[in-house]
């Protein structure tokens, strides 16, 4: 048996619970792996409350990006052997000791980049490169990043610095200073964002990779020039009101294995910013639950 941590019915913290389940077995396009780190995301609450719907069986593993090392591959798997240290999407749920990484979202770890460092990457690494993307801004381009304190927001701007964006990111005040070391210039998100901006950027801004919606994204929208582009992860229409996209995220490999290579290259920080053991889990889940993480919570297997 695998120890695993989900929930057993669509609520509160209450409904959450520590599950016994068997090994998993690979099917086609699967592989099998020991969990080594697992990254905790605001989905996940939000899977637990219902809110992506409350269909499918109970109980759920919860959690979706996993590293770990191979243990054995399904039919039709290429690439990946056991033995190999891996990263990517967990479709079984990735806060378990065992699971499952489709290999269609899976990549290799390289050996300089932790397990940890590695399980933060599947979901705020990938939607922050996604919307890069689909942004679309050459070196020399200002961008605004709404939330850049979160985990897709630190790496956006990380990302963004390395491609030789200007990065400007509203965040709360107390977080200028973590603002600041990820390369961007802080703008409070309690003032008038779109004059702040504007002091910051009077030109106006290039891009705009909106992580928060609603009324933020609206204070925010005048701080686009003529011509900008706007994605949003959380707010499709919103963003299509102001005439932008919603976020096409897809962690495929490729995409891995290039968040991956700027971690390496120090490119990349995923900023950690605590880890937890399987056996308090439920305390990881109340922080990210809070609104209060900053950069990335990650559990480690024993």
């Amino acid at each position: 048996m695998s120890k695993a941590f989900g929930f057993v019915e669509y609520g509160g913290p209450e409904t959450q619970e520590f599950l016994d389940r068997p090994v998993p077995d690979p099917g086609p396009g699967m592989l099998l792996v020991a969990v080594r780190a697992a990254g905790v995301n605001p989905a996940d609450w939000k899977k637990r409350r219902g809110l992506f719907g409350t269909g499918g069986e109970l109980p759920v593993v919860m959690g979706t990006e996993a590293s770990g090392v191979v243990l054995s591959v399904g039919a039709g798997v290429t690439g990946f052997t056991p033995g190999d240290q891996v990263f990517g999407i967990a479709p079984a749920g990735a806060f378990a000791e065992h699971t499952l990484l489709a290999a269609r979202t899976t990549a290799r770890k390289p050996v300089g980049v932790g397990f940890a460092q590695a399980a933060a990457l599947p979901v705020a690494g990938a939607a922050a490169y996604g919307g890069l993307e689909q942004l679309g801004l050459r070196a020399g381009q200002t961008l605004l990043v709404l939330g850049v304190s979160g985990g897709v927001g630190t790496a956006a701007a990380q990302i963004a610095r390395a491609r030789g964006l200007r990065v400007i990111g509203t965040a709360s005040g107390i977080s200028a200073a973590y603002v600041r070391t990820l390369g961007a210039t802080p703008v409070d998100s309690k003032g008038p964002v779109a004059d702040l901006v504007a002091a910051a950027a009077p030109e106006g801004v290039d891009g705009l990779l909106d992580l928060v919606g609603g009324d933020a994204l609206r204070a925010a929208a005048p701080a686009l020039r003529a011509g900008g582009r706007l994605v949003s992860t959380v707010d499709r229409d919103g963003a299509a009101a102001l005439g932008g996209g919603y976020l096409a995220w897809d962690p495929k490999g490729t995409v891995l294995a290039a968040l991956a290579d700027l971690v390496a290259a120090g490119e990349l920080d995923p900023h950690v910013s605590a880890t937890y053991p399987l056996a308090h889990a439920a305390e990881a889940m109340a922080e990210i639950e809070s609104g209060h993480a900053r950069g990335k919570l990650i559990l480690e297997m024993s």
